[in-house]
């Protein structure tokens, strides 16, 4: 079991956010967190990195659910997508399969939730 959802798309890496943004929209899933590693990466440290963003998506309907079927579930959340610069100049971007994050909570419930949330992953990527 892969342990998330990808296409790459053939766009400018801008373009890309601005498309997987409203693709999560579309499937109720807001953007509540933005990390830039690029920029992270050479201001901690003063390494060179190709565009690599992270977006944490969050659907609250959901994740209020899954809050209920388990405490300590946010330690998991957001669901986590990277939008990043891939070696032939294409863009990939990813999304976190929330099925196989949680493959190590007992929590039958909470993993029938993480395959709706993750279904709604795999909708906005192929909707790129």
């Amino acid at each position: 079991m892969s342990y998330y959802f990808s296409k790459l798309l053939d766009t400018s890496f801008d373009e890309a956010i601005t498309r997987t943004k409203s693709a999560l929209a579309h499937e109720g899933f807001g953007v509540i967190s933005e990390i830039d590693i690029r920029q992270t990466l050479k201001t901690k440290i003063g390494a060179e990195f190709r565009p690599y963003l992270i977006l944490g998506a969050c659907n609250p309907a959901l994740a209020h659910e899954a809050l209920l079927l388990e405490d300590k579930v946010g330690l998991m959340l957001p669901c986590n997508v990277i939008v990043q610069e891939a070696d032939d100049g294409l863009i990939e971007v990813a999304a976190i399969d929330p099925a196989a994050s949680m493959q190590s909570i007992e929590n039958p419930a909470l993993k029938a939730q993480a395959a709706i949330v993750g279904e709604k992953l795999r909708a906005a990527i192929d909707r790129l």
